[in-house]
């Protein structure tokens, strides 16, 4: 029982600091607009981009990011994960690819844009080996 108790505090803390990465990138880009935020679009190899692992541990799980982000932007990862076990639906490795083809056509990961609500780049990025505030500032500084 006790252990019981244990798990679902556990569970609870993770969902409490969950985000909110869209799946689909056009309705990001309506929240985005209907919420006038800016779109964060991430291109991430999370199976295997060692520097997308270490973004993602030391910048997006990070509980400043997670604070900042729910106010501040409409979250949209892009994954091109490549081991068999972390395959996306079809439909949505569909959407990155076209994604890629539009932002990201040299292929680099990861890759961090910062787009307004019509889907233009104001501003990109990639790992940077700063505190997660210094992170949000750059992000930040793309939306002046």
């Amino acid at each position: 029982m006790k252990n019981s108790c244990l798990f679902l505090v556990f569970l609870f803390s993770i969902a409490g600091n969950a985000q909110d990465w869209q799946t689909n990138f056009d309705s990001a880009l309506a929240e985005a607009l209907a919420e006038n935020k800016p779109l964060l679009l991430v291109f991430s190899g999370s199976d295997w981009c060692a520097p997308c692992i270490k973004l993602d541990r030391s910048i997006w799980q990070s509980e400043e990011f997670q604070t900042h982000s729910e106010k501040n932007y409409v979250l949209y990862k892009a994954d091109f994960p490549r081991k068999k076990k972390n395959q996306l639906d079809k439909s949505i490795s569909i959407q990155n690819n076209a994604l890629a083809e539009r932002y990201n056509p040299k292929g680099y990961f990861p890759l961090v844009l910062i787009l307004n609500e019509n889907g233009e780049v104001l501003g990109k990025t990639g790992f940077q080996n700063i505190p997660p505030s210094a992170y949000i500032d750059l992000l930040d500084s793309f939306d002046k």
